[in-house]
């Protein structure tokens, strides 16, 4: 089991694992996954204490999974051992009028799909920011809320100025999910200060930038948008091309490598540790490609060290060589809308 230290009062009621398995990449893209086999591992990280799952309506069958591991907890330790997990999905719908009866509806089809009366917590995301009825679907979700249909609300790539407006109007917003590497440092300069203004945390993805940061990219030729294996690698290979580079992704990688050896550890160790460490950062998190490979041991050994004055002082020497990605793309979540 992970260690104390791997767990964190999220909320008053949700205390999660602060490394979040990941369950977008059985969107597709990713490989073939067997629904057995995927279940079966599911349970196998639970075991080894990574409690906490990402995932959304929209990535395939991801909630149906979550409910199906749910009746397996069930039938083997009995209804108490589903305290131990918490599951949170996403909202993303399609822009359109935001009433009552339009939230209701897919928050129900979550809650029926993942066989949970109360969602832990629904991360909603809108793709167009002029259209204000993100607002309304807000206030219909925070309705939903008090409901006892939701127990905490959630953001998905809003930025710091969206934020602020839902802060204004006092909704109930705990978490904000956003990009957030020792690539694509953008929530540093905004969006963790106003976080942590407001009591608002963060959760993060693309941390270690589709498998990128890991040994296997160390000393290898650039590839090509076909030899990248996942959507995932694609996505965030692009990333690394606007930040500064395959040369300077190299000098990242071997700099990431002394401090892991140092450790003990492994890059992804070092480049998730990293950003666990940021202010307003709650978890990070790490993409399960269940039934097709596990990192279990991999990930608990994020939780074995820490990174001192020198390991960081070595990691910026090479990150800050990088182009702002703030001014190359904007605030956090303006990737998605052009």
């Amino acid at each position: 089991m992970l260690p104390p230290a791997s767990f964190l009062q999220f909320t008053p009621d949700l205390r999660i694992c602060r490394l979040l398995s990941g369950l977008w990449q059985v969107s597709g893209g990713h490989g073939r996954i067997e629904p057995e086999a995927a279940v079966a591992e599911m349970v196998a990280y639970h075991d080894a204490g990574f409690t906490t799952w990402d995932l959304a309506d929209h990535y395939g069958p991801a909630e149906d999974f979550i409910g199906e591991f749910r009746r397996r907890l069930v039938a083997r330790s009995g209804p108490e051992a589903l305290a131990e997990m918490q599951a949170f999905t996403k909202w993303v719908p399609s822009p359109g009028p935001m009433t009552r009866q339009v939230a209701e509806r897919a928050v129900d089809v979550s809650r029926r799909r993942m066989d949970m009366e109360t969602l832990d917590l629904l991360q909603f995301h809108w793709w167009e920011y002029r259209d204000l009825r993100y607002l309304d679907a807000l206030e219909q979700l925070a309705e939903l809320r008090a409901a006892g249909k939701i127990r905490h609300l959630g953001l998905t790539n809003f930025d710091t100025k969206r934020l602020a407006i839902m802060v204004q109007r006092g909704l109930p917003i705990v978490s904000n999910q956003v990009q957030y590497s020792l690539v694509d440092r953008r929530p540093e300069v905004k969006m963790a200060p106003f976080c942590q203004q407001h009591g608002i945390t963060l959760l993060t993805y693309g941390t270690l930038c589709g498998g990128l940061l890991s040994e296997k990219s160390l000393g290898q030729p650039e590839p090509g948008r076909w030899e990248l294996g996942t959507a995932s690698a694609q996505k965030y290979k692009q990333m690394i091309d606007a930040w500064g580079g395959w040369a300077l992704f190299q000098q990242l990688l071997a700099a990431l490598k002394r401090v892991a050896d140092r450790r003990g550890v492994s890059i992804a160790n070092v480049a998730v540790r990293a950003i666990l460490d940021a202010p307003a950062v709650a978890g990070v998190i790490a993409g399960a490609r269940l039934g097709v490979s596990e990192h279990i041991a991999d990930n608990a050994r994020t939780f074995t060290f820490a990174l001192d004055a020198e390991d960081r002082a070595a990691i910026d020497a090479v990150t800050r060589q990088g182009r702002d990605l703030m001014r190359v793309i904007g605030d956090c979540g303006d990737e998605y809308r052009g």
